[in-house]
């Protein structure tokens, strides 16, 4: 098998040392490992397991294939594979495995189909795989088209392979020969070895293959490239005829390989690239018809490669990022359509502002930059979301509108466990028809916004283990009348127009009960009743007004001395005051006639009654006083006169005011 064994254990430095020269004189460059003993047994223990892991995780594959040895039938042996050159490429976390097949009809009945083989533990990982035919120097015939492909069941052959029939354009007639390209495109084929690492240790990945092409018939000539991302290399199976070019691995060329030939390899390598997986990605994409298609992508992502563990130091990060956190990625691009427009990046917190965004007439990407580093096991959710002009995405064909737009991820080498794809068409739209490039579960449900009366319809799209590739364009089909785009603008308008007529009704409609009505009559009554005890409120403080005038005729009496000026006050007082009793009885007659004012009419005679006797008390008061003046008694013997006029004066003010406002609470 051509196996490099792991060097055998010792606790002496001479043994190590031995060793290390062992390792060196294989693989050449491991010479960054022999600073230590400690480190020498961590590595023979790191090598060991790893053979062990390979040899277990391979053995049901040898077993079935040499099974498979034997099982070739005559059918599949009318094809030959003349020539077979695989390139595996290892430079991201998606493994892209091209072959370049050389068939040639070796048998005498035509050949309509060439099957392809894939064994359980690969085709559980088969993300996508397209065969296209090749006229040699590289160029493709037809650019832009594939051969279809199916899964095929081929008698006689064991459960634990997976065949796919590559379906011909024309029968290969006997002798005749084309050359067929095949792209494979694998996710989660890369296996973090060791599979937990800290903040400082770098990555590193398993792969396995084999160098023969597995396939159902002969193959003349085969060779395989293997592409790393760095030169660094930790172990890989040496077998004949192998050679190191930098970050290329080359096995072969092999010749006159039986059917179902097989040679093992694995590579064991280092790679920082990030292991961005989405673990579920929901795209919305909600068509207007008013000119613009929003589209909302919803992430779930998980950094798919060795776990982190022990403790994180963002300041380690942060001074030597490319030493402690080399495994980690900071920043995903998403390449958005040329005219994307009002683009944002939120989480569940709010906006993030670590991003940025920049664009050319043929592309916009936007950087995308999480809260913090993602490390080996770490999550994080966002949302992003654009505008797009809608006369780029939307065309007319035989009487039916479809929308062309792409399918997967805008984000580079994002592997999507399971992606939902929601296309929101106008309400109104009907005579639904999707179609997709390749297989996808279809679906359909309804979708209520603003101003929807049945809702909208949306179609769904879900799709397991998507990768690039899968980013290609689909087409929505369906029918839609012009008019409905008038009904949420006539919607509007009607509303706006019933508000503006009920509040025109409103305020000229009289929504008042009945006039005949005893109800109503009793109300214009209390109206009436009301409107006249606030005129006999009126007429009180008008009253007390006058009163405070005569009160300060008195205080200016006693300043000047001025007697006729005092008594002037006092008649135009009684003037007013005379006035004021007239407008008062036809008020208080009106009360005592009303039933209505049954309950408040005592407390209105009462006010009525104190403020004629506080009147009469105050004129009293002032007699007494310019009487004093006239007669030139002052001092003490004024103050005897009038200070039990004045004590009953104080009391009768309160009194009035108590009054009143027990009316006005009323």
């Amino acid at each position: 098998m051509g196996w490099l064994d792991p060097t055998k254990k010792s606790c002496s430095i001479q043994s190590m040392n031995e060793m290390e020269s062992n390792h060196r004189a294989e693989e050449g460059s491991i010479s960054l490992w022999s600073s230590s003993c400690l480190q020498r047994k961590r590595r023979a223990d790191r090598h060991e397991r790893l053979v062990m892991g390979l040899r277990i995780d391979l053995l049901s594959l040898f077993t079935t294939l040499a099974l498979l040895s034997t099982a070739t039938t005559t059918v599949l042996s009318d094809v030959v594979l003349s020539k077979v050159d695989r390139r595996i490429d290892l430079t991201s976390q998606i493994v892209r495995v091209t072959s370049t097949l050389k068939v040639e009809n070796a048998g005498p009945g035509p050949v309509s189909e060439i099957l392809l083989a894939f064994p359980e533990v690969q085709a559980k990982d088969l993300a996508y795989l397209t065969a296209a035919l090749n006229e040699g120097k590289g160029k493709v015939r037809n650019p832009g088209s594939s051969l279809p492909i199916n899964v095929v069941n081929p008698e006689g052959m064991p459960p634990s392979l997976t065949f796919h029939s590559i379906s011909l354009p024309k029968a290969l007639a006997e002798g005749d020969i084309l050359t067929i390209d095949v792209l494979a495109v694998f996710t989660h084929a890369l296996r973090p070895f060791p599979e937990e690492i800290t903040q400082a240790d770098i990555q590193l990945v398993l792969f396995q293959d084999t160098a023969h092409y597995l396939s159902p018939y002969e193959v003349n000539v085969q060779s395989l490239t293997v592409k790393l991302p760095k030169a660094r290399i930790e172990t890989y199976t040496k077998l004949e005829n192998t050679n190191v070019h930098g970050s290329d691995i080359k096995y072969g060329p092999y010749q006159n390989l039986p059917p179902f030939s097989y040679a093992p390899v694995a590579v064991h390598f280092e790679t920082n690239q990030p292991f961005a997986v989405a673990q579920e990605l929901v795209r919305e994409i909600e068509i207007s018809h008013w000119g613009n298609v929003q589209v909302t992508e919803h992430y779930n992502i998980v950094h798919g490669g060795a776990k982190s563990k022990g403790e994180f130091s963002r300041l380690d990060f942060q001074a030597r990022p490319h030493l402690r956190g080399a495994s980690a990625f900071k920043n995903l691009v998403a390449k958005l359509p040329p005219r994307a427009h009002s683009i944002y990046y939120r989480d569940e917190i709010g906006n993030i502002s670590t991003s940025n965004v920049w664009g050319d007439p043929k592309k916009t990407e936007l950087l995308i930059e999480p809260r913090y580093p993602l490390f080996g096991g770490w999550r994080t959710t966002f949302t992003i979301g654009y505008g797009l002009p809608l006369q780029d995405f939307l065309f007319e064909s035989k009487g039916k509108r479809f929308i062309n737009f792409s399918f997967g991820s805008p984000i580079n080498d994002l592997v999507i466990d399971n992606i939902i794809v929601k296309v929101v068409l106008p309400e109104g739209s009907n005579d639904i028809f999707t179609s997709t490039p390749f297989p996808a579960k279809q679906g359909q449900e309804t979708k209520i916004s603003h101003l929807d009366v049945v809702g909208r319809p949306v179609v769904v799209l879900e799709k397991t283990n998507v990768v690039p590739e899968h980013n290609q364009y689909f087409q929505v089909y369906y029918r839609f009348n012009s008019l409905s785009m008038l009904r949420e603008p006539f919607m509007l308008i009607s509303g706006f127009f019933f508000i503006f007529v009920a509040c025109i009704v409103y305020m000229h409609v009289d929504m008042s009960i009945s006039k005949s009505s005893a109800s109503y009559l009793a109300k214009m009554q209390w109206d009436e009743v009301r409107a006249t005890i606030q005129q006999v409120q009126s007429v009180i403080n008008q009253c007390l007004y006058t009163h405070e005038k005569l009160e300060a005729s008195l205080r200016e009496l006693s300043r000047t001395g001025d007697v006729q000026a005092c008594k002037t006050a006092r008649r135009t007082a009684d003037s007013l005051l005379k006035e004021y009793s007239k407008e008062l009885k036809p008020l208080l007659s009106f009360l005592q006639s009303s039933p209505q004012a049954t309950q408040i009419l005592p407390k209105v005679e009462e006010l009525v009654a104190k403020e004629r006797e506080l009147q009469e008390r105050l004129i009293a008061k002032h007699s007494t006083i310019v009487d004093c003046y006239e007669k030139k008694i002052g001092g003490r013997e004024l103050e005897n006169r009038v200070v039990s006029q004045q004590q009953k004066v104080v009391v009768l003010k309160q009194e009035v005011e108590d009054l009143l406002d027990y009316i006005e609470e009323i």
